[in-house]
């Protein structure tokens, strides 16, 4: 096994969603047979039906598969995206283990795996293939003690795409927010890259060596241009849709008016994203299943729209509008265990005075 090398492949983000965080993948290059190829545990098709639901429930399955490394290399030359090698120290045993491993993945009843983001994805498969066929163990020899959760995790990598990252934060729940591992950190390339660099191998009988013999460019960075997006960003517009609410609700107070219409939109939004939050707690994803924001975007307020609106026409509160305002307090304080996208509390607050408005207006 001396002419086979084998390297831990990190690939930089792109503009796609689905490639902001980056990606890995391993190499193993066999000069004597002259095969040098990447084992890729990152294959999906959008094209599948149902796909984005499916991802979001936690069903998706992904696949791994084999390419040539010129052309997966050229790949991402093509998008403009970085690709680094880490090409790792390890003995003829150690490669000969890993290469099988490989070898059994790939196996058509085998390739087929059920994706999880955070627990079970590319990054942690390419991981775990290498830790888990080697003599030994590997120490990261972690030293920084800084707090870092799944959702300040991903954060530092959506900034540029502030509608994916509401959406990220719109399901994510309190578990996002529990601090995390280092271990539980290298669901992102870059954090295993950067732990390679840093790791030693501690074999059986205590001896030590580097992990990463060399590390190389395969493909350089290139400076990528963002595109625009939507010109509104999520806090501008959750701050005016606040601000119209609040001036509308003075208006309406001292105008002894109730602008029923109103209510009947805000409601019906508002129940339809708790629906989506609701179905959350059926999903895979042991993240989203337990989310305070269920209290402010409620589904229940979808079902009772009508006899709330008949009531508000006929300047009468319904009695789960004093429900609901309740679990808002309560959503407010859950905001000490779980971070809100910007601007969220704002808008629970202007809600919660505009129907405690209501309840003491139409007690008189």
């Amino acid at each position: 096994m001396d002419s086979v090398d084998i390297s831990l492949l990190t690939c930089g983000p792109g503009n796609e969603v689905y490639t902001l965080y980056g990606h890995t993948a391993i190499r193993v290059n066999n000069r004597a047979r002259q095969a040098d190829v990447v084992a890729n545990y990152g294959i999906f098709s959008l094209e599948k039906s149902f796909f984005v639901p499916l991802f979001v429930f936690g069903i998706t399955d992904y696949t791994m598969g084999l390419s040539t490394f010129e052309s997966f290399c050229a790949a991402y030359a093509h998008e403009g995206r970085w690709v680094k090698e880490q090409r790792l120290n390890l003995g003829a045993a150690d490669k000969l283990a890993i290469v099988s491993a490989l070898e059994t993945n790939y196996l058509p009843e085998n390739r087929v795996y059920r994706y999880n983001y955070f627990y079970d994805n590319c990054t942690t498969r390419a991981r775990d293939i290498i830790a888990d066929n080697i003599s030994g163990r590997i120490d990261y020899r972690h030293t920084a003690d800084s707090v870092v959760t799944y959702r300040s995790a991903i954060h530092a990598y959506n900034g540029n795409h502030p509608w994916a990252r509401l959406g990220n934060d719109l399901l994510l729940g309190v578990k996002a927010d529990v601090p995390i591992t280092y271990e539980e950190q290298q669901f992102l390339p870059e954090n295993l890259m950067k732990d390679f660099d840093n790791a030693v191998i501690v074999g059986n009988d205590g001896s030590e060596r580097q992990l990463v013999e060399s590390t190389e460019w395969l493909v350089m960075p290139s400076e990528q241009t963002h595109a625009g997006g939507f010109p509104l960003k999520p806090f501008d517009a959750v701050m005016i849709l606040s601000l119209v609410i609040f001036v509308a609700t003075i208006i309406e107070s001292r105008r002894k008016k109730s602008y029923w219409l109103l209510d009947a939109v805000l409601l019906t939004a508002d129940g339809i994203a708790g629906l989506i939050l609701l179905a959350m707690v059926f999903s895979q994803h042991p993240t989203v299943q337990l989310n305070f924001q269920i209290l402010l975007f409620c589904p229940v307020n979808l079902f009772l729209i009508c006899p709330i609106v008949k009531n508000l026409k006929n300047g009468q509160c319904h009695k789960w509008l004093k429900v609901w305002c309740a679990l808002l307090v309560v959503y407010l304080i859950g905001g000490l265990l779980q971070k809100y996208p910007e601007g969220e509390i704002m808008l629970a607050m202007v809600l919660m005075v505009r129907y405690m408005l209501k309840i003491i207006r139409f007690r008189k």
